[in-house]
């Protein structure tokens, strides 16, 4: 062992004095070759040229920057498919009104003037002619309702001014933008068609302070919680974002979202918005939002250069940059207005590593610091973190086990683990946790085992053999244990707090389901399947394997931590879809390293090829001992005949082929990474988009089934519709996949929302839905409900609506009240779940299936199916008489996607069901208060008759 730890400490001292190299797939060492940008000697698409280092490295540069350019322009497809950006609504964007409304006003001034001018019913001069072309036009934008285009004509020249410009005031009054792609012209072209080109009308309108007149389409599947929280951080500074709470969500609760958010994303946008206006660029907030993850997905490629640079060499790094920057696994988080804590994140993991591997190899405090500050970035950015501070202690606990421990990996992690601890708390949603949670016990316990090893190497040379070997043992296991005793003792005290539902569901991956079905419930959260690798990585899955034997074949320090990465990764992706984010990088390195073999053996020089290959530690022993047959435990020289031999030259054909082969490859994993980049990773999350089955459309285009495109919009009519005809502080529930949408594009208090920290609250919204109608207006009405709002796709067979997600809701609502909900209520006897006439007596009552189905037993879709017939489900619904009691529908969507219903308000009476008042009452005989005690009287001197007489007294 000692032996060991000095021969590697003179081979890493060597190799920075020297000239020695790794030859074949090593990297080059030497410290000209560090200058010289680390160009290799044998490195793939660049080893094999002969040019200067200068050539070489402006070769390497090019190819990087139109990497990180691909990727960029990659990742704007939503652009050019919907033909403007497209992005959810801005209610916190206080523009001033002035600026908006200016201009507008103006040119309708003029144009007021130049047609009191012309005289409208003029036949001679037409003053204006518009084509308005609105695909739906029951858009509340232009709101004639006809279903139809609407042509204005020549002689509506001036009520087409006065529409279009009340449209558009309506459009810029209070930044509610709610177009339709391509309903209205640009300001522009009105003013151009108008014929407005006045001098003076054009001196008086401030013509270079409006260049973008018309309102933009706002852009694409920004977050609504993430950029309602960069918007409030850039309008009020970082310490009232720190105390910000948001009283729109999670009513009655709220949320402080200082501390219940990883603030890495919205300082990061808020500081190029600082920096960018402080150069005198003005550039909105949203703007610098949509465009943060295409340009970090260029950082990103520069970092995963950087480290596979260091694995294995330059070739290898500029063919993984090229494959992360299209590589659909990560596009399908950095795609432009995906402003998400995952656009930022990817990079500070590669950059973390990098700096990392750069730490160990060079034993370098500067390195380990430069580590530190960015995993306290990654920290303040995704809780994927803890990925990092496990598998870095795991790299060291590997070298440790193959003895490959050395005063350079001590200084990395002893820095690292340290600073970076101190670091990693100053975030406020992390604080205590690292050294609280069983998620950071590993790296704790790395770090004692590590100190004692160093100190045990320490004593080595002061003691003897046997005793050395006596006081190793005793206290590596004496460490062990006490480590082991004192985290299970702690989480056994409650001072550290066990594995969270989430981590522990990556072990045991029934656990959630059965547990925590809020976890199970999440799609992201759920398997991956054999077809999501080849969907998302393509022909990368086939050949980093070979990568990674590459790797294997040729170890040292840092290939051990890339094997480490890869294995982990491959599993973690396997248990949950979302973790296929982490398998990407590390899959696109391999694959490189792969691919740049192949190049170097197929076209480097035969002569090359014959030199000696590198010698590690162990083959510096086996010199030294080459008399014994058996110089180490466990390792056997190798026999003579069984020595590898010099290869042989290849033929030009086979180069020929096999480079083909490779291109070709490359060629189409391209292909597959644009057409999925462009058909799946680009659409917006509001808007859906159909194609119809137009001949001519299709020979356009080409393709079969790629007709005239047909948007749906409900999504945003829905909450446009909310936010101008509902109450500003009105209450709306609904599942809580759409909280950030209805307070981010809506503006309404939501119960709900996909933060999901509350359990209890969110199982109460579930047990609404799965109750019936009068058990869910008691609990609206203890949660102040003023609307509920559901997803229903029965119409046009969409999938993902609230019917397919009910059970879900039940499993949950179950968890909280087991004796109210139970999910085998909702199944059929034969345990199927139904919605038709078969269907459970339960579910056909419950207040979903009600507010689903609602009015939906009267539509006939068409002539081949009943009416009530639920396209998702292929089912003729079993009640179609349903009546709603306590809910009254508000809004239901076009096309029947987003339905809304408004809790009614208690009666100051109840209601007679139906029964006539009866007034038919029994009255008493009425006896006088006053005379009721008294006793009777008589009439004195009372005449009396006397039958044949006359009356006397």
């Amino acid at each position: 062992m000692a032996e060991h730890h000095q021969i590697s400490e003179s081979k890493h001292k060597s190799s920075l004095t020297s000239a020695t190299t790794y030859s074949g797939n090593g990297r080059s060492s030497t410290a000209a070759a560090e200058r010289d940008g680390m160009a290799s000697s044998g490195g793939g698409l660049s080893g094999g040229l002969s040019q200067p280092a200068g050539w070489q490295s402006l070769l390497s540069f090019t190819i990087l920057f139109l990497a990180c350019l691909a990727g960029f322009s990659s990742r704007l497809f939503a652009v050019i498919r919907f033909e403007s950006i497209i992005h959810e609504f801005d209610p916190w964007k206080n523009i001033a009104r002035e600026q908006t409304l200016d201009f507008p006003l103006r040119v309708w001034l003029h144009l007021s003037h130049v047609s009191n001018t012309s005289r409208c019913s003029s036949p001679t001069r037409p003053v204006m002619t518009f084509g308005l072309i609105n695909a739906q036009c029951r858009s509340p934008t232009l709101g004639c309702g006809t279903g139809q285009c609407c042509l204005i004509s020549e002689r509506n020249g001036c009520n087409a001014s006065r529409l279009l410009i009340s449209n558009y005031l309506e459009r810029s009054r209070g930044e509610e933008s709610v177009d339709r792609l391509g309903s209205l012209p640009s300001f522009w072209a009105v003013i151009k068609r108008a014929g407005v080109t006045d001098s003076s009308f054009l001196a008086n309108s401030n013509f270079g302070q409006y260049q973008q007149v018309t309102p933009p389409i706002h852009l694409r599947i920004l977050r609504g919680f993430n950029y309602r929280s960069t918007h409030h951080l850039t309008s009020n500074g970082f310490y009232e974002f720190l105390n910000w709470f948001d009283e729109r969500a999670w009513y009655p609760l709220g949320r402080i979202v200082g501390g219940t958010v990883y603030p890495g994303l919205m300082v990061t946008a808020g500081l190029i918005h600082y920096v960018l206006n402080l150069l005198h660029l003005t550039v909105h907030i949203r703007d610098v939002c949509v465009f943060l993850a295409p340009v970090f997905s260029g950082l990103t490629s520069i970092s995963t250069f950087l480290l596979t640079r260091e694995l294995w060499n330059q070739g290898a790094g500029l063919l993984a940059a090229c494959f992360i920057a299209i590589v659909p696994g990560y596009i399908s988080r950095s795609v432009a207005g995906s402003f998400d804590n995952e656009g930022i994140a990817i990079f500070a993991l590669q950059f973390t590593y990098y700096l990392w591997v750069k730490s160990v190899k060079t034993g370098s405090v500067f390195w380990a610091i430069g580590c530190c500050l960015s995993y306290f970035y990654m920290v303040s950015a995704w809780g994927g973190y803890v990925f990092i501070i496990n598998l870095i202690p795991l790299h060291v606990f590997v070298l440790l086990l193959m003895q490959r421990f050395s005063k350079r990996v001590y200084i990395a992690y002893s820095t690292f683990y340290i600073l970076g601890l101190i670091l990693s708390m100053q975030i406020p949603f992390v604080g205590f946790q690292p050294i609280r949670t069983s998620e950071h016990m590993a790296a704790a316990g790395v770090f004692v085992l590590l100190q004692v090893y160093a100190f045990l190497q320490y004593l080595k040379d002061r003691l003897t053999k046997q005793e050395f070997q006596t006081l190793f043992f005793l206290g590596v296991s004496l460490a062990a244990g006490v480590v082991f005793l004192s985290v299970i003792y702690l989480t056994y005290t409650g001072y550290i707090a066990p594995w969270s539902g989430r981590f522990y569901s990556l072990w045991d991956t029934g656990y959630a389901k059965i547990h925590i079905p809020i976890i199970a419930s999440v799609s992201e959260h759920q398997p991956t399947t054999w077809v999501s690798f080849f969907f998302d990585l393509h022909i990368l899955v086939c050949t980093f394997p070979a990568g990674l034997w590459f790797c294997i074949r040729n170890i040292n320090d840092e290939r051990v931590f890339v094997a480490l990465y890869a294995i982990s990764a491959v599993y973690f992706a396997g248990v949950m879809v979302r973790l296929m984010l982490t398998l990407t990088p590390v899959v696109c390195m391999l694959s490189a390293v792969a691919f740049s073999s192949v190049f170097e053996h197929y076209l480097g020089d035969d002569m090359k090829r014959q030199s000696p290959p590198a010698e590690d530690s162990s083959d510096e022993d086996d010199r030294k001992n080459a008399g014994n047959l058996y110089d180490k435990a466990g390792k056997v020289r190798k026999h003579v005949s069984e020595q590898e031999k010099p290869e042989e030259g290849l033929g030009p054909n086979i180069k020929s082929i096999v480079t083909m082969l490779m291109l070709m490859l490359l060629m189409m994993f391209a292909v597959h990474c644009t057409w999925v980049t462009s058909n799946a990773y680009s659409s917006p999350s509001v808007v859906l988009a159909s194609y119809n089955h137009d001949g001519w459309a299709e020979l356009q285009t080409g393709v079969v089934g790629k007709g005239s495109r047909n948007i749906l919009d409900d999504f945003r009519e829905a909450y446009y519709w909310l936010r101008q005809n509902t109450d500003e502080h009105a209450r709306v529930m609904s599942w809580w996949d759409y909280g950030y949408q209805i307070a981010g594009m809506a503006n309404r208090t939501t119960l709900v929302d996909n933060n999901t920290w509350n359990n209890s609250h969110i199982a109460l919204v579930g047990k609404a839905m799965s109750s019936n109608e009068s058990a869910a207006y008691d609990i609206m009405r203890s949660l102040d409900v003023d609307y509920v709002l559901i997803i229903f796709g029965g119409v046009i067979g969409y999938s993902g609506d609230d019917i397919n997600k009910f059970l879900w809701m039940v499993r949950i609502a179950e968890g909280e009240h087991p004796k109210d909900i139970r999910e085998s209520d909702y199944f059929t006897p034969q345990g199927e779940f139904r919605v038709d006439k078969a269907g459970s007596p339960t579910l056909l009552n419950c207040l979903m299936y009600k507010m689903s189905y609602y009015r939906f037993g009267e539509m006939q879709l068409d002539f081949r199916t009943p009416p009530g017939f639920d396209r998702t489900r292929n089912a003729e619904i079993g009640n179609k008489d349903i009546k709603l009691k306590h809910l009254e529908e508000a809004f239901t969507s076009e096309h029947w996607l987003v339905r809304i219903y408004k809790v009614k308000r208690l009666e100051n009476r109840d209601r007679l069901e139906g029964k006539l008042r009866s007034t038919d009452v029994l009255r008493q005989k009425y006896t006088s208060k006053k005379t009721a005690k008294r006793k009777r009287g008589f009439i004195r001197n009372k005449m009396s008759l006397k039958k044949g007489k006359k009356m006397t007294k």
